[in-house]
């Protein structure tokens, strides 16, 4: 028992020393923001369905007078090209997947625009929103480091296996 004690005394004495000798260390340093870019982007998603746009996930309703079936996951892997027609040149691609719960078609996506020629080769934009009127962009990686802006699309061919959307998209930067 006296032991038991004892063991209890030192541990609150060490424990003391230790909550008395440790603090949280932090070194606060001034914050120069680099000013602000706005860069304006033009570029075209060309989709493939069930190629380049796959469902991966679906409910089982059975009463659905839509289109599309309420509650669909697909999973997205697009090339984005400098204009609408099939062949003009491929600047990147979309990733992401897109929910499709509504009745009128609308979506929920987190996509990401990839760019891998040109001036913004190996970065990114990151876009998380639900799509009426137009996505928002959350955030971006490489030359658009802490983006923020809106992607406004329009679509120019949509059809049982392709879809055609352009994009023109207005980023905030650093």
């Amino acid at each position: 028992m006296r032991g038991t004690l004892m063991l209890s005394w030192i541990l609150i004495i060490c424990l003391s020393q230790v909550a008395v000798q440790s603090q949280y260390y932090s070194k606060s340093r001034p914050y120069h923001p680099r000013p602000p870019k706005v860069t304006n982007l033009h570029f075209f998603m060309h989709e493939h369905t069930g190629v380049t746009a796959v469902v991966v996930a679906q409910a089982n309703v059975t009463s659905n007078n839509s289109s599309v079936p309420f509650a669909t996951l697909v999973a997205v892997n697009d090339p984005l090209r400098t204009g609408p027609e099939p062949d003009s040149e491929e600047i990147g691609n979309v990733q992401g997947i897109s929910l499709l719960a509504g009745s009128n078609a609308s979506s929920t996506q987190y996509i990401e625009f990839g760019f891998n020629t040109g001036k913004f080769n190996g970065s990114s934009l990151s876009v998380f929103s639900r799509g009426e009127p137009g996505l928002a962009v959350v955030g971006g990686r490489g030359r658009f480091m802490m983006a923020k802006g809106i992607a406004l699309f329009n679509p120019i061919l949509i059809n049982a296996t392709n879809v055609i959307i352009e994009f023109n998209v207005t980023v905030i930067h650093h």
